[in-house]
């Protein structure tokens, strides 16, 4: 019976897996046209390097999705690390997008600035000096967070990153960790059996992106007044469909299979999985194309550029009635446009690949140090402890020996004073 179920869902996919196969290409074709053409246009106006590096991280988030997907739906067999090199670049954009609106809003320094002013208008001014405290205390409260990002200050943006680095990180470590499951047999891609590590990793991942996600939300709601400029409702939508939607696209297939309404079938899963990707990829590339335009760029403040200066005058004659009198008024209007000079491509990229991945490293290691923090404060409590523990010990080991020297010298003096009264 299984061996007929077997041969019927390998047919099933023979069957399909050739007109899948070339929808998804075209797909992805479309997808890598539109993407490359983007990311060339921002490398090549190359204006404002903070925030044009992350974009093209952004962007760049598409073709590989693209890619891997394709190869994955061509050769089942590549699945699982073409599945892990999608994840680890997942993590990466969503990192990318937070440092991104950090861009936006002028840099870390500008970013502290912002929450802490937002943070003196949302808590209420003490009436007595020494009320401080309490205020301070509110300010620094966790709970806030969740329900009073605005009253935290700086410490928004310290949480927010330590919820994307933790993202990236664990993502890295458990896309390793699935690799070498699977090496031994014992991952079970899709399967929610507890001898399987696929639930127990999928599990951890969940809450993980759960909490990045929440995390650059808060901060979002916090600095969306801010952000205005740059319109960011719809780049946070465009980019969180993606991280969001893939996700648990890949869990909602999982679980159909699992009940039985689609078949279950690992190259099926897989394949399907894919086959969504590369088309929703397409439409992404479009979104982008839009959302994160190079149009912004290709001009610059005049002050703050050296490039081809254009000038552009508008002129309107207009008939004004001045004491029963027509006159003639002509109303001038110019406009100075400075072009951003081209860059070129090496440049742009190497930009990109040096100074984006030194800030990925200082973010890493600082979120790696506050999480080592609280265990170091702890062991060195527990040191302390144990330390005071021994000293006390030992001083009462020493009172105990003095007084038993004490009395051994009292006993000895006692005994010879009672030979030398009986001699």
């Amino acid at each position: 019976m299984e061996s007929n179920h077997f041969s019927e869902y390998e047919g099933i996919y023979n069957n399909i897996h050739q007109p899948a196969l070339v929808i998804a290409g075209c797909s992805v074709l479309v997808a890598l046209v539109l993407s490359l053409f983007l990311i060339f246009q921002h490398l090549i106006s190359y204006s404002n390097p903070s925030e044009q590096k992350w974009i093209v991280a952004i962007v760049s988030m598409v073709p590989i999705y693209a890619t891997e997907s394709i190869i994955s739906l061509w050769n089942p067999r590549l699945s699982l690390p073409c599945d892990i090199l999608r994840s680890y670049y997942e993590a990466f954009a969503l990192y990318a997008f937070g440092r991104y609106l950090i861009a936006c809003l002028g840099g870390e320094g500008r970013v502290v600035e912002l929450l802490e002013d937002e943070s003196e208008e949302n808590l209420e001014k003490p009436l007595l000096q020494d009320s401080d405290e309490n205020i301070d205390t509110e300010r620094r409260s966790f709970c806030n967070f969740f329900w009073r990002p605005c009253k935290l200050g700086k410490d928004v943006l310290a949480i927010e990153k330590f919820g994307l680095v933790q993202y990236m990180i664990l993502k890295t470590v458990c896309a390793f960790l699935a690799f070498i499951l699977e090496l031994f047999g014992v991952y079970g891609d899709g399967e929610f059996q507890w001898y399987y590590g696929y639930p127990y990793i999928a599990v951890v991942l969940n809450f993980s992106q759960m909490w990045a996600l929440y995390c650059l939300v808060q901060f979002y709601n916090v600095t969306h007044d801010r952000l205005q400029p740059i319109k960011p409702l719809a780049k946070f939508i465009s980019f969180k469909a993606i991280v969001f939607a893939t996700w648990w696209q890949g869990v909602g297939i999982v679980l159909l299979c699992t009940f039985q309404v689609l078949p279950n079938d690992g190259k099926l899963q897989t394949g399907l999985q894919d086959f969504l990707i590369c088309i929703e990829m397409a439409i992404a590339a479009v979104a982008h194309v839009f959302v994160f335009s190079a149009k912004p760029y290709h001009f610059v403040p005049a002050s703050s550029a050296i490039g081809k200066v254009t000038e552009e005058r508008i002129e309107a004659t207009l008939d004004i009635d001045e004491e029963g009198e027509k006159k003639a008024a002509v109303l001038k209007e110019s406009t100075t446009q400075v072009e951003a000079p081209r860059t070129s491509v090496t440049e742009s990229v190497q930009d990109i690949v040096v100074e984006g991945g030194q800030r990925v490293v200082k973010d890493v290691v600082m979120t790696i140090n506050q999480a080592i923090g609280p265990v170091e404060k702890g062991v060195t409590e527990i040191q302390k402890t144990f330390h005071h523990k021994t000293v006390v010990s030992s001083d009462e080991e020493g009172e105990k020996s003095d007084v038993e020297i004490e009395t051994n010298v009292t006993e000895s003096l006692t005994e010879k004073g009672n030979d030398i009264a009986m001699v």
